[in-house]
């Protein structure tokens, strides 16, 4: 899945979750207001009358410092038991002490610690958006306390709010900041009921935070590489909690503010001045009889009952809508969430299966929780990683066999790994066959140590073998010093791969010069012919090999370079199957009969592996060359002598001439003895 990086939510959820406390508060304030207001007025008409009176005789300064006080103030009459005069005392309404603390502390320092813990995540979710640089301690802040961020910003508004409930407490206790028992009792029931409101936001901002954590932003902040395990400090979660969490966060509570609102819309029967007997039938209906039969008998008091009159419920229908509109916010909100940390991840580790399934092994799911769902999760990523070092195992494993039985073997042959081999398998092909040998191997063996040997060998065959492969063929097998190599497609491949090789040499020699050795040198026989491809050996031990008169034929052709000088040699077979053989510069060589082959063979010289000056003199005396050549096969020896005189006087390190001219000279010296 594609990772992007998201914008770092702070202020909307501390806003949110403020305008939440408002809504969970103030309707039910009001409600009790309007509740309480028939005592309030019957308690405090003649009062508000006083109190108006008084004000005009409260000195002007007073008034004013009042007013600059924003309105805040009650005025409120003052008795002296000792002198029995009345005064005027200003003081600030606790209401109204509430909602300057509430926006000096719930609201200003809420935002102050929520920007001072969340600004290094903004910056560095910024940046990252902009790919620029993360500076170090943003980088070690956010990586030490991203997981915690849900608590920290739970924690500001515990600390806020608990700054708050704290002035309300001592309010309630100090019982002379009232003006009577009715607004005391009001305001104690704004206490509880903000208490509750103040923990339901908490609540609120806590699983915002952790939901934002978990599915947004946790990719962001740690390495691909440490999100494959759980990173969580604390002890392992469950779905069913979170289920739990969720419906208590919306169900308990829709029913408790419902319960709330249902509880405070009753009235008590006593607090009706004179409740005759056709009122109480009223209110109580069928049961008045029955109640008031109880009654009597002083078990039951009509007067501790409640009843809900046409004004209650209007309140009562007003307070429920405003529950359930609260209710389907966090409803709205939890279900998200929930769904969110469940499908999310699931569907995560799904596209990673699929993934894995066709075949791209790293591929790992993101561990977002710490429940059912991470270790699930966990799991499958240790379950990946598992499959991954087994398939590269088996991967090496195979590597190595390709050292020992080629790939293009096992092609040939129409397998597609070696555990496919049987004893018996075997194909016949048209192929090329190139062999090698180092010369006088033997006698350069004999100055060195085992170990030197086999380093020697390794180091040479080092040198050669990516050149077979270079040009499309594989080794057969190694036979000490010796390399046979087969080439499928055509036999261009075959000596393009000679005279590379013979290049080569020339640098393994100056390595070898360099080390103070001396030079070495080699000879490659190639000819192109049918051959059985195949598995041979016995149950306990099988080899892959080639079985046909064409290897033992260009082992022949490799023999014949160390008598006639030269370093390539091909049958006619492989010359006339090349498609172009002007590319490359040859010459006839001789007609032999070599070991275990009844037929004579045509056998060429390639010479590009020379070096460039004695490839330049043979071409300038390849004409010279065929004439005699020519003269050669036609028995006239004495004319074909002078020519290769010539010629050896030309290039006197062509050793094929050397050889044609001892043999003109012992026909000749042959010829006269006889005569």
């Amino acid at each position: 899945m594609k990772k992007y990086t998201p914008k770092y939510r702070t202020f909307r959820i501390f806003s949110l979750a403020l305008v939440l406390y408002v809504m969970m508060v103030l309707p039910i304030v009001i409600f009790l207001v309007l509740k309480m207001s028939p005592k309030i007025i019957e308690t405090r008409g003649d009062r508000f009358i006083s109190i108006e009176r008084q004000k005009n005789t409260v000195p002007k300064d007073t008034t004013n410092a009042a007013a600059d006080e924003g309105n805040f103030v009650d005025i409120q009459d003052n008795y002296n038991d000792k002198t029995g005069e009345t005064g005027t005392r200003v003081e600030v309404n606790p209401f109204n002490r509430t909602i300057l603390l509430m926006i000096r502390f719930v609201i200003l320092l809420t935002f102050f610690l929520g920007f001072l813990v969340n600004v290094p995540f903004k910056i560095r979710f910024k940046r990252l958006r902009k790919n620029k640089r993360i500076p170090e301690w943003i980088n070690k802040y956010t990586r030490k306390t991203l997981l915690h961020t849900p608590l920290l910003n739970a924690g500001i508004l515990l600390i806020t709010f608990s700054i708050m409930h704290f002035f309300m407490i001592d309010a309630i206790l100090q019982d002379q900041s009232f003006t009577d028992e009715i607004e005391k009792k009001l305001f104690e029931y704004y206490f509880y009921i903000s208490l509750v409101a103040s923990l339901l936001v908490i609540l609120f901002v806590y699983f915002w935070q952790k939901h934002l954590v978990h599915i947004r932003y946790i990719e962001n902040i740690f390495d691909p590489m440490e999100l494959r395990q759980r990173i969580f400090g604390y002890s392992r979660g469950f779905i069913k909690n979170r289920l739990w969490i969720s419906s208590a966060m919306t169900t308990l509570l829709p029913l408790l503010i419902v319960t709330v609102y249902l509880l405070i819309s009753l009235t008590p029967v006593s607090t009706l001045d004179t409740v005759e007997d056709p009122q109480k039938q009223v209110l109580l209906g069928e049961y008045y009889k029955m109640i008031k039969v109880i009654s009597d008998e002083g078990d039951v008091n009509i007067d501790s009952l409640y009843y809900v009159n046409a004004f209650d419920n209007l309140l009562m229908f007003f307070g429920i809508i405003s529950g359930i509109v609260i209710s389907l916010i966090y409803i709205l909100f939890f279900v998200r969430w929930t769904t969110a940390d469940i499908v999310n991840p699931v569907r995560e580790l799904m596209f990673h299966m699929k993934q894995t399934g066709a075949g791209k092994m790293n591929n790992y799911a993101i561990v977002r929780t710490n429940d059912e769902i991470g270790n699930l999760s966990e799991g499958y990523n240790k379950m990946t990683t598992q499959i991954r070092e087994y398939i590269d195992k088996i991967s090496r494993m195979n590597e190595a066999y390709y050292r020992f039985v080629p790939r293009q073997f096992l092609e040939y042959l129409g397998k597609d790994s070696v555990e496919q081999i049987d004893l018996g398998d075997q194909v016949q092909k048209e192929m090329t066959v190139l062999f090698t040998d180092i010369r006088n191997f033997t006698e350069i063996s004999e100055e060195m140590t085992p170990r030197e040997n086999f380093n020697f060998i390794n180091r040479y065959l080092g040198y050669m073998e990516p050149v077979i492969s270079r040009n499309k063929g594989f080794i057969d097998k190694f036979i000490g010093d010796s390399i046979m190599a087969l080439f499928s497609e055509n036999p261009e491949d075959a000596i393009d791969a000679g005279i590379e090789m013979r290049k080569t040499l020339v640098k393994f020699n100056e390595e070898r010069k360099r080390d103070g050795n001396d030079a070495i040198d080699s000879g490659i026989g190639i000819h192109t012919g049918n051959l059985m491809l195949g598995v041979v050996g016995g149950k306990g031990r099988m080899d892959g090999t080639v079985i046909s008169d064409a290897v033992n034929l260009s082992s022949r052709l490799e023999g014949l370079t160390k008598v006639y000088g030269t370093s390539i040699i091909i049958s006619e077979d492989t010359l006339i199957k090349i498609k172009d053989p002007a590319k490359y510069n040859y010459r006839f060589l001789d007609v032999t009969k070599v070991k275990g082959k009844k037929q004579e063979v045509y056998i060429f010289e390639i010479y590009d592996g020379d070096s460039p000056e004695m490839i330049e003199k043979k071409k300038s005396t390849k004409e010279l060359y065929s004439k005699a050549m020519d003269l050669y096969k036609g028995k006239k020896f004495k004319e074909a002598l002078k020519i290769f005189r010539d010629i050896n006087e030309q290039n006197p390190d062509d050793k094929v001439i050397n050889v044609y001219i001892n043999r003109c000279r012992q026909i000749i010296g042959e010829r006269e003895f006889h005569r």
